[in-house]
């Protein structure tokens, strides 16, 4: 048997042979022949120029980000400002004589530092305070960043960083494995077809080196032509006694090849490996450590990023904790993923005719019948890139998509819904429709307002000559108005017969989390809207879209993407957490997106939403009890999101339901007032005592993400 090294000693020899003819005077070269080897060299060299110009346009975006980001700090006022106190600082102390006591700039001292010390403590205050409400009122735009660069940032290199294993490291998780009462063992599936020799060993060594001892490989050969390969595999299984294989006798493709290795493993726990990627040297480690940690597992996850053919680490994916639905519109899950053998054996392993897209097709399917999954917030798995790799391009295997789509559409299927998944742009993952069960339900549609008609006649109008869905009704909670324009917009609703139109008149203090319980005393919906007087629709079959998966029983809150008048996010979900007690994620992204791995466009689960614009069925607003009117304007709509979760209901994010939403014009900034403000730290303190689990960890959010911002960035 010929390895590769023999077949390059035979290929030099050719080519000296023919360099001699071609000295020698009676050669004729074959032009033919010669011709074909120049438009290959063309062809490879072309590749490899194109590599090359995708690599230097990065390069250049990135530049222009960073002098742009450069530009605007030196602009900012926060700069200027620095630069204007320096400046005056020094002139101070160049100018400052203690001993003279008619010197200006020792009377300003003593004034401020020795008998103004109050006033000065007073004017501190103040300016503090408009600084908090200039940042709450005009958020911080956050140059956004290429998420291929992200590795070369400082924070994802301290990260890395941070996780290497050093002396110390190692000898604490060695004597927290003697600790484990669980030893499980864990077989790494790996299905091989012709990898480069070079990756196959780094990913063959990523395992052996693991701390945690307790492992073995199953590696199942799905007839490689490169007889080196054979080769490799048998000089590692004769080196290390837990390493299986299987030499199949015909090829199968990646289903058949996976599910050869799978029926080799005889661990409790089956790790599903790509033949040229990396395990982390502790993956095995925390893996055992979740299997100790909690009573039964049936799924663990990581966190994971991209490594390229230089060792260079990038586009790092810290993903939220399980989030059943965020995995309807992408298999976010990746890897590492470490499933229970016997379950996945039950299953049938993957299908036969999903390839591409094969471990999606599994992971929908087990995790309909298996559903305690646990994630590891830790990059335990390094993907990798290079010229013959899917991870190089989201464009590399468009028939993965394809198989993708066939899968989600056979799960939803298989849980009672009609449900069609388009590719969204540039096969960054799938718009999900479902079909509604009953199009004749009825939708309430609740909002609460104090005069502002003009804004009240746009949000009204737009419901009623966009939506598609017609079976809804539109409360109108008047809290105190007193504008006589509003009052005759009122009577002309009320004389229309186009739509049906409910008027409820509240004469109380302005309390948002009551006006939505009066609104829902006199609604008759199944369903309820409840939205702010400041939105307009923009998307015609938002209710449409909202039914179909507030229909869903597991289903509680169903919000959507609010956008500013630019065109930019307004919201996209909420994390709670940011800021210190909850904020909207990706504001001022562009409409389109992406934001973080395009959050912007995919289905996602969030903790909570806002009420600007949310549906909720009326069996789960009363179950939780509406909202909580102690929350009189702040976090009353996180609260009432955080209270349905806990009673077992997921909350989902819809994408494709865009509306406008004109924020705070009704009852301007919330904290302009010392009354207001004095509110507003009130509420915070019993938001954060009420919540506090979720204010340190909101299980939709990584907890390696910053809290300090709204655009995912790593936390430092």
């Amino acid at each position: 048997m010929l390895t590769r090294r023999d077949k390059e000693r035979i290929k030099k020899n050719e080519e000296t042979l023919l360099l001699k003819k071609k000295l020698s005077s009676d050669y004729i070269p074959d032009r033919e022949e010669e011709n074909i080897q120049l438009k290959q060299t063309l062809n490879h060299s072309k590749k490899e120029i194109n590599h090359l110009n995708a690599q230097l346009a990065n390069a250049f975006r990135s530049i222009d980000m960073l002098i742009k980001r450069v530009a605007e700090l030196e602009s900012s006022r926060y700069y200027r400002f620095k630069k204007f106190l320096s400046f005056y600082t020094s002139r101070l102390r160049k100018n400052f004589h203690p001993d003279d006591d008619k010197n200006i700039f020792v009377v300003i001292y003593n004034y401020l530092f020795k008998r103004g010390v109050k006033v000065s403590r007073a004017l501190f205050a103040k300016i503090l305070k408009h600084v908090y409400l200039l940042v709450e009122i005009k958020k911080v735009i956050i140059v956004e960043v290429f998420t291929e660069m992200l590795a070369n940032t400082a924070e994802y290199s301290q990260y890395l960083y941070k996780k290497k294993i050093n002396k110390s490291k190692r000898k604490f998780i060695l004597s927290e494995i003697k600790k484990f009462k669980e030893q499980p063992l864990f077989s790494i599936v790996i299905p091989v077809y012709d990898p480069p020799i070079d990756f196959f060993t780094e990913a063959l060594d990523s395992i052996v080196n693991q701390i945690y001892p307790h492992w073995e490989i199953c590696i199942a050969d799905d007839c490689s032509e490169d007889d080196e390969v054979k080769v490799l595999i048998q000089e590692y299984a004769d080196k290390y006694e837990n390493i299986k294989f299987t030499f199949r006798t015909e090829n199968g493709h990646i289903s058949k090849a996976t599910n050869s290795a799978i029926s080799l493993a005889v661990g409790e726990y089956t790790v599903l490996m790509d033949q040229d990627d990396l395990l982390r040297e502790d993956a095995l480690y925390e893996l055992a450590k979740v299997v100790n940690k909690y009573k039964q597992v049936d799924l663990i996850y990581s966190d994971e990023d991209k490594i390229d053919e230089n060792g260079l680490h990038s586009v790092p994916h810290f993903k939220p904790d399980w989030s059943p639905d965020s995995l309807l519109s992408r298999n976010y899950l990746g890897h590492v993923c470490a499933f229970k053998t016997n379950q996945l054996k039950e299953i049938g392993g993957c299908r036969v005719g999903f390839e591409g897209s094969q471990d999606y097709d599994l992971v929908l399917r087990y995790t309909e019948k298996y559903n305690k999954i646990i994630h590891i917030p830790e990059v335990l798995y390094h993907w990798r890139i290079h010229r013959e790799s899917a991870a190089l391009s989201e464009t590399a295997k468009p028939y993965a998509y394809r198989a993708a789509q066939t899968a989600l559409t056979e799960a939803m299927e298989r849980r009672g819904y009609e449900a069609e998944f388009d590719f969204l742009e540039g096969f960054r993952g799938y718009k999900v429709r479902l079909k509604i069960k009953d199009p004749t339900a009825l939708v309430s549609i609740i909002i609460p307002t104090k005069n502002k008609h003009a804004y009240v006649r746009k949000c009204i109008d737009s419901i009623v000559n966009k939506s598609k869905y017609k079976n809804f009704e539109i409360i109108l909670i008047d809290n105190n108005s007193d504008d006589k324009r509003f009052f005759s917009l009122v009577n002309q609703y009320k004389k229309q017969s186009k739509f049906v139109f409910k008027y409820v008149r509240d004469e109380q203090s302005f309390n948002f989390a009551r006006l939505m319980n009066v609104g829902r005393k006199n609604a008759k919906g199944e369903y309820l809207v409840l939205l702010n007087n400041d939105t307009e629709v923009i998307t015609p079959d938002w209710l449409d879209a909202f039914v179909e998966h507030a229909q869903r029983p597991e289903i509680g809150v169903a919000g959507c993407k609010l956008l500013y008048e630019d065109d930019t996010i307004q919201h996209v979900g909420v994390i709670v957490g940011l800021g210190g007690v909850a904020g909207h994620g990706l504001i001022r992204e562009d409409r389109y997106g992406p934001g973080y791995f395009n959050y912007v466009n995919l289905f996602n689960n969030y903790s909570a939403l806002t009420a600007a614009c949310i549906m909720v069925r009326a069996e789960v607003f009363d179950k939780v009890k509406g909202f909580n009117e102690e929350f009189v304007v702040e976090y009353n709509d996180v609260d009432f999101c955080l209270r349905v979760m806990e009673a077992g209901y997921r909350n989902v994010y819809i994408p494709h339901i865009e509306l406008y939403h004109y924020e705070s014009i009704s009852r301007g900034h919330p904290h302009s007032t010392p009354e207001n403000y004095k509110r507003h730290v009130i509420e915070v303190n019993k938001f954060r005592k009420k919540w506090m689990k979720y204010v340190e960890h909101d299980p939709h959010y990584n907890p390696n993400l910053t809290l300090g911002a709204e655009n995912f960035s790593l936390k430092i």
